[in-house]
């Protein structure tokens, strides 16, 4: 299991992953299931591997809108806060 707290309960080859590969991965396993091509108890651990990407490109997300707020004085639009709002 991974060792960093934000991906705690995933496994290491799913918590290195970039979001871009966690999605490409997601994605295959959704055509898969929906094509037939795998059975029920494949489908099954298909599904729960990918609840855990689903879970990783969350974790992703967060972590990257959280810095985005700090970013971001008072957690207003950038372009608000320099004077360009409406400057469209």
């Amino acid at each position: 299991m991974a060792t960093n707290d934000s991906n705690a309960n995933l496994p290491d080859d799913i918590a290195t992953l970039s979001y871009e590969q966690a999605i490409a991965a997601l994605e295959a396993i959704i055509d898969k299931i929906e094509s037939g091509e795998i059975g029920l108890e494949d489908s099954v651990k298909a599904y729960e591997r990918g609840r855990l990407l689903k879970e990783h490109c969350r974790r992703i997300l967060d972590r990257a809108e959280k810095q985005v707020s700090e970013l971001t004085p008072n957690g207003t639009d950038a372009d608000e806060s320099s004077g360009a709002a409406g400057a469209v």
